[in-house]
Formats: C-alpha cells, structure tokens, sequence
C-alpha cells in the first residue's frame, strides 16, 4: 500500500438529505449521479477515457469498509486502488473493496480486471444492485501522494448480487472539476 490508511480519523459519509442544503447543485448532481461513471467520463473526455491500476491485492479492510459491507473488523478483502483519466490526467481516484470470501464464492475475479473499468462491469451486470450513494470529504491521508489535499468531495455505494457484495468508492480530483467547468458540465 503506498500510502497509510489506518491512523486517519474516520469519515463521516453522509446521505443526499444530509448535504443537499449546503452543497452546489452541479457538484451534488455529480455526487449523486446514479448512472455510470465510466460513461460519463467516457463522454466527457470525447473517448479519450483510461483506467490506470494503482495497487491492488488482498489486505485487511478499512473499519468503515468492513462496517459498509456488514463485516467483522479487520476481515480482509481485495483492494483495487485505480485512477480514472480523461485525457492521460487523473480524473478520479477510486478504490474498490469485497471480501475475500465473498470473492471466492461470487464467480468475480477482481485481480483479472487490469485496466478494464469495474464500474463498467458492475452496470453490465444486471443481477447486480446499487445502494444508496453516500458522500463525504474524503481523507486526506486515504488518498496517494500526488493528490493528497484536503476537502475532496468522495462518494460511495455498495453493488451486490446474491452473497457478493463491492464497495466502490470514488474521488473527485480538481482536474476533472476543471474540465467540467470549461466543457459545461458545471455552472
């Protein structure tokens, strides 16, 4: 893992009611966006839409992942940390979690994805349902190095399919704030 996440202090993930009232209407319109994300940035990068993996493997989960995925604390997991790009520039940080056992019952590979786009697979796959989306400011010390800063807006929701259940969650990085603004995507 190439940055730590255990000493940070914990999120508070929050529900659409909960920010609606003090949060942009473009930003909460991405935030809680329940289409494809890949497809969205897929559009607005004029196909130009890439998945660079960070690191992935199985390690113990996060507390609030286990609690998300209705877990034991410290169960272990495999973890997918990727970037999604508009452009060859980091758009989206996402990681993705699942427990081992449910891995190996579910009939998914995650470790087999590359860089192909989990989210593209998960709206695919129509056995699989999407939950409510929370959101939140997403730790600093959760994310790599190079976009470590304070205040980016997360987002999160759990897609499950008979015992299978992954938790993807998403972060927004100014560039891709940029690049809305300039293309109308944020007023």
């Amino acid at each position: 893992m190439p940055y730590e996440t255990s000493q940070a202090p914990a999120a508070e993930w929050l529900q659409h009611s909960q920010v609606a009232d003090c949060t942009a209407p473009a930003l909460l319109d991405w935030l809680f966006d329940e289409g494809s994300l890949t497809r969205r940035l897929t559009r607005l990068s004029a196909d130009h839409f890439s998945v660079t993996p960070l690191c992935e493997g199985w390690q113990p989960l996060r507390d609030d992942e286990c609690r998300a995925l209705d877990l034991p604390a410290g169960s272990e997991g495999w973890v997918r940390e990727v970037y999604l790009r508009g452009h060859g520039q980091p758009w989206v940080f996402a990681r993705s979690v699942a427990a081992r056992s449910a891995l190996e019952s579910g009939g998914l590979d995650m470790e087999a994805l590359g860089s192909r786009s989990l989210g593209e697979l998960l709206f695919c796959d129509q056995a699989f349902t999407r939950r409510a989306i929370e959101v939140c400011h997403y730790p600093q010390a959760w994310l790599p190095a190079l976009n470590a800063s304070e205040a980016l807006w997360g987002r999160r929701s759990r897609f499950d399919r008979d015992a299978l259940s992954i938790l993807v969650a998403e972060v927004f990085l100014p560039s891709l704030w940029q690049v809305a603004e300039i293309s109308g995507e944020i007023r």
